[in-house]
């Protein structure tokens, strides 16, 4: 399985750049997205950027990314910064919206 992280960009370098994320510096590509400025916020999968993402969205993904870690660490309750809901704790028209049905 291959999980996307919400990375800010740092340093555009040509087809690549430098982005900060997770606690994490890497050069990512983004061939895939374009050009890109310094405070971009990216969606990276395996060092290549899929998507644009704006800040409110990196701070639900790494808030879901904590989720995550939290449980594999043996965490029984969630941050209280999660503000959002799974797609496990949505209604039918929630997740119909959610998925544009």
């Amino acid at each position: 399985m291959c999980i996307g992280v919400p990375m800010q960009v740092i340093t555009p370098q040509g087809r690549h750049a430098l982005c900060e994320g997770r606690g994490q510096r890497r050069r990512v590509g983004v061939a895939l997205v374009g050009d890109v400025t310094p405070g971009d916020w990216l969606l990276v999968f395996l060092d290549d950027a899929r998507e644009r993402i704006d800040a409110a969205r990196a701070v639900e993904v790494n808030a879901a990314l904590d989720l995550v870690l939290g449980a594999i660490q043996g965490k029984s309750q969630p941050p209280a910064t999660v503000d959002f809901n799974l797609p496990s704790q949505m209604s039918a028209e929630q997740m119909r919206a959610l998925t544009g049905q």
